[in-house]
C-alpha cells in the first residue's frame, strides 16, 4: 500500500508538466467569472430600497414606528444583502445563499401583497403593522418604492438573473418564522408599531399568506427555465465541476 504522505511529497517536488499542474492553485485553473449586469442591477435594487426608507423617514412623525414596521425592516435587510450580493457578483465570488435571498424575496412580496390586495378583500379592516407608516407626498413615494418597485425588482432579479432549483423544501418551513413572530408581536404590542391591533381575519390572512408564499416560490423555482444571461448569472447552475 502506498504512503499518502510520500505520494504527496513526491508530487510536490515533481518536475515537468505533471509537477507544475500539481502545484497550480485552483484559482489559476478556474478563471474568475464576473457578472457586471447582475452587480449593477442589484446595486440599483439596493439604492431603491434605501431611497424608499429615507423618504419614509422624512414623512413619518414617529421614527420608532418606522423602525418597528415590517416593511421597513425587510427593505433594510434587502438593501444590505443586495449591496453585498452586487459586490460578490462584480468580483466573481459565490452568490449569497438562496436561503437568504429567497427569504427576503418572500418578505418583500408579503408586504406588497398585504398592501395592495388585503384592502380590496377587507375594505373595512384598519391598516395592520405590515403597512408602511407615513403621510402623503413623500410617504406616497416611499410606499411606491418599497411596496411596488422594490418587490418587482427583487422578483425580476430572481427570475432573470438567478439559476433555478436553488430553493429547498426545508426553506419553506424556515421562511415564515419571522413574519409569524412579527405578527404575534403586533398582536401583543400594537402601540409599538403605531398601527391598530389587526382583526382576527386580517391576522389569519397575513399568516396564511406568509405560509403560502414560500410554497409558491418553491414550486415556481423547480419548473422555471434557466436564465439566458449565462454570463451575468447571480447563482451557479445546478451541476458544475467547479465549486
Amino acid at each position: 500500500m502506498s504512503d499518502p504522505t510520500r505520494t504527496s511529497q513526491s508530487t510536490r517536488h515533481a518536475t515537468g508538466p505533471a509537477g507544475a499542474a500539481a502545484r497550480t492553485p485552483a484559482t489559476a485553473v478556474a478563471p474568475t467569472l464576473r457578472r457586471p449586469l447582475a452587480a449593477a442591477f442589484r446595486l440599483l435594487l439596493s439604492a431603491a430600497a434605501l431611497a424608499g426608507l429615507v423618504l419614509a423617514a422624512l414623512s413619518t412623525p414617529s421614527p420608532a414606528h418606522l423602525v418597528a414596521s415590517f416593511t421597513a425592516q425587510t427593505a433594510l435587510a434587502l438593501a444590505l444583502v443586495s449591496a453585498w450580493s452586487a459586490h460578490r457578483a462584480w468580483t466573481g465570488r459565490h452568490p449569497v445563499s438562496p436561503r437568504v435571498s429567497g427569504a427576503l424575496l418572500s418578505y418583500v412580496s408579503l408586504a406588497a401583497l398585504l398592501h395592495h390586495v388585503l384592502p380590496h378583500l377587507l375594505p373595512a379592516a384598519p391598516p395592520t403593522a405590515f403597512a408602511l407608516p407615513g403621510a402623503a407626498g413623500t410617504g406616497a413615494l416611499a410606499r411606491a418604492l418599497l411596496l411596488a418597485v422594490v418587490p418587482l425588482a427583487a422578483l425580476a432579479d430572481w427570475l432573470l438573473l438567478t439559476a433555478p432549483r436553488g430553493f429547498r423544501l426545508r426553506h419553506v418551513w424556515q421562511w415564515p418564522a419571522y413574519p409569524l413572530l412579527y405578527l404575534c408581536f403586533a398582536l401583543a404590542l400594537p402601540a409599538a408599531t403605531g398601527a391598530p391591533s389587526p382583526h382576527l381575519v386580517t391576522a389569519l390572512a397575513a399568516a396564511l399568506t406568509a405560509c403560502l408564499l414560500p410554497l409558491i416560490a418553491l414550486a415556481i423555482d423547480q419548473v422555471r427555465p434557466s436564465p439566458r444571461l449565462h454570463n451575468n448569472r447571480i447563482s451557479p447552475t445546478g451541476i458544475s465541476p467547479l465549486k
